[in-house]
């Protein structure tokens, strides 16, 4: 989460805003410590897996387009500039975006949520 997008179902539509000024999901973390670890980059995609301890979350970010997929499933809070929503994600569920200007998440469940988040690049 989303993961990153953690919309399970179709993709939220979030106005524009300047992702410049916001960390990516690599780049943003949790208190200081990433949360999210380069498996693969390369001309065609970025992969990160992003894992959220329970009382972890993930600071405010935009996704640039990318599909995701949830390895490990978690309760997670998610705020967007249309509000706050808790999901629970299911280890299988994915989901595409495309794109987010801004969220970020909590972890409020009781288990470890783990997500692999693939960026094709244009």
């Amino acid at each position: 989460m989303a993961g990153f997008a953690l919309a399970v179902g179709p993709a939220i539509a979030v106005s524009a805003a300047e992702p410049a000024a916001l960390p990516d999901p690599l780049e943003a973390g949790w208190k200081g410590k990433h949360v999210c670890e380069l498996l693969k980059d390369n001309a065609q995609m970025r992969v990160l897996r992003c894992t959220f301890p329970p009382g972890w979350g993930h600071e405010r970010h935009y996704h640039a387009p990318h599909w995701g997929y949830i390895l490990k499933g978690s309760t997670m809070r998610i705020t967007t500039a249309s509000g706050t929503v808790v999901r629970e994600l299911k280890a299988g569920d994915s989901w595409w975006s495309d794109g987010i200007a801004w969220h970020e998440g909590l972890n409020i469940g009781k288990t470890t949520g783990v997500y692999l988040i693939v960026e094709p690049k244009r």
